[in-house]
């Protein structure tokens, strides 16, 4: 049995507990099929079920096996699902949630042309900062900015940005600017509550070396536009991504420091949940956004 029907194999038996009924599904007897599982974990060198008379779970190394056979099983639906859709006209409802000021920054912004480009489709928006279970909200896709931490999930990177730290020159004229990390310390720094790493800033010298630094001041928010404006008014430094801060930095209301230490670079991407066919109203607007993207990168912002 080749590699991919091994994986289809496994995938069944791991999601419907049984090898009687994955061998139902997959027209084989209860024997041949354990007899196939046999032969991959040989293969593998790991045992991937736990098996009882009563019950057949997954080992703790069938579960992650579990998980990337199911992203690759997804991927090969979603190339042959592209393949037979490619002339597809997008249409429908296009349900998206997206966070809240990239949002209404960068996608409500170029809307209109999208659904000018694509009459038959129609959008309905949520907007949260919060990341949310694409299947349980009814959400065709999301648009997360950094880190992804669900690997359940099918993501596509659209652009890149970076995290700058920067103030007003008044507050840097009146407080001295950091020489190095460390320095920050002891200046009021306005933090992001819903950065993954909360108030750790992380930075990276020329050299390769790490520098970590608990930020701490008198502001935090759940919401970038407000921390900017707190910074605008000169109360602190804040460390947000070029594409929030850019036209700051560009107009001088802002200046940055520490631009030789490289931060984690806040990636966009579009994610939709894995084992479903990716619809042409979906694709639809991946592209575009891609595209939109790769003629006006984030990272250039500043």
């Amino acid at each position: 049995m080749d590699t991919l029907t091994s994986m289809q194999l496994f995938v069944s038996a791991v999601e419907s507990g049984s090898f009687s009924a994955t061998a139902r599904s997959m027209n084989l007897t209860p024997s041949a099929v354990s007899k196939q599982i046999s032969r991959l974990e040989d293969r593998l060198g790991a045992r991937l079920f736990n098996r009882t008379t009563r019950q057949l779970a997954p080992t703790e190394e069938g579960r992650a096996y579990y998980e990337r056979c199911q992203r690759i099983l997804a991927d090969i639906q979603e190339a042959e699902a592209a393949v037979t859709e490619l002339n597809a006209d997008p249409r429908g409802v296009l349900r998206l949630n997206m966070p809240v000021v990239f949002g209404r920054r960068h996608i409500v912004p170029i809307l209109g042309e999208f659904l000018e480009r694509y009459p038959n489709v129609s959008m309905e928006l949520s907007m949260s900062d919060q990341f949310v279970d694409p299947i349980a909200e009814g959400s065709d896709m999301l648009i997360r900015v950094g880190e992804l931490k669900d690997s359940s999930l099918i993501a596509r990177k659209l652009a890149e940005a970076r995290r700058v730290i920067a103030a007003t020159p008044g507050y840097w004229k009146k407080h001295g600017c950091p020489d190095k990390p460390e320095d920050l310390r002891v200046h009021n720094c306005l933090t992001y509550s819903y950065l993954s790493s909360g108030n750790t800033w992380r930075m990276t010298d020329t050299a390769g070396k790490e520098h970590v630094v608990q930020a701490t001041g008198n502001l935090a928010s759940n919401n970038g536009e407000a921390l900017l404006e707190a910074a605008l008014q000169g109360l602190g430094i804040v460390n947000l991504p070029t594409w929030m801060v850019g036209p700051d930095l560009e107009s001088g209301r802002l200046v940055e420091v520490l631009g030789d230490y490289a931060q984690p670079e806040p990636s966009v991407h579009a994610i939709y949940p894995p084992g479903r066919h990716l619809s042409a109203k979906v694709r639809a607007f991946v592209d575009f956004l891609a595209n939109h993207f790769k003629e006006r990168p984030l990272g250039k912002a500043a």
